[in-house]
């Protein structure tokens, strides 16, 4: 269904929000010495026409967390010139699907989705030469870490590997074709100093660099701690709700 003309009064709660934000992180890369970091706005539970309204704000940047969600809003707004980051936890079998659509995932925690993802481009590419359509470009992968202390990936709510796998996921991302090794995300975990986790981050990221010096995106920070990861050098903040406003109840 075709979005309807956006709603005055939500436009322009979003273009005060929005702006704020942007005042927050300019304020804190000033104070870092340091370029701003890129701005993905998380709209995840949010309906495509708060997005189209990003959109016209100068948002370029779009993250999402579920894939269904994502795909339904990237097919509504395929009009707009928009790169789509898929940020929440992903299953193997939902690989396919999220090629169709996705600039970079920053949730690649693990060797088989590694090879799902690459698996998954190979695919995609042969779908779009049999329609007569043009090729994507490599699906930028960030791997994501765990930074509690001792904590079980596979009991952990946030996911991510441990840190210790660092370089083996590098090394299998960056060889695995139709996938580029970005870089490193991570969420500070809660009731942490966030200032310290993503120092923790950033002695991962160098590991993975220590693979592929081209791979030195680090995606962190959120709406309560993005001035932390600005200090810390982030590239990439993941930010949702300080620009979305209260989530929405979920049906």
């Amino acid at each position: 269904m075709a979005d309807v003309s956006p709603d005055p009064a939500r436009a322009r709660e979003l273009e005060e929000r929005l702006r704020a934000v942007r005042t927050r992180i300019s304020s804190a890369a000033l104070s870092a010495g340091r370029d701003e970091p890129a701005l993905v706005v998380v709209t995840k539970y949010f309906p495509a026409s708060d997005v189209r309204i990003l959109a016209a704000l100068g948002v370029t940047d779009v993250g999402e967390n579920r894939d269904q969600e994502a795909a339904a809003k990237a097919a509504e707004l395929q009009d707009l010139d928009l790169a789509w980051h898929f940020i929440g936890q992903l299953q193997t079998n939902k690989a396919r699907s999220v090629v169709r659509y996705a600039h970079s995932v920053h949730s690649v925690d693990r060797l088989p989705l590694i090879t799902a993802l690459g698996k998954a481009v190979t695919a995609e590419q042969e779908r779009r030469a049999a329609a007569g359509m043009g090729a994507r470009g490599d699906l930028h992968c960030f791997l994501q870490f765990t930074l509690d202390a001792g904590a079980d990936p596979a009991s952990a709510g946030r996911g991510g590997a441990l840190p210790g796998d660092a370089a083996h996921l590098a090394e299998a991302c960056a060889a695995t074709e139709g996938l580029r090794l970005a870089g490193v995300m991570a969420v500070a975990p809660l009731g942490a100093d966030p200032a310290g986790a993503f120092e923790r981050l950033l002695s991962i990221s160098a590991e993975v660099r220590a693979v592929d010096p081209a791979a030195s995106a680090v995606s962190a920070g959120m709406s309560a701690d993005l001035e932390e990861a600005v200090a810390a050098g982030a590239t990439h903040l993941r930010i949702g709700s300080d620009v979305l406003g209260p989530r929405p109840a979920v049906r």
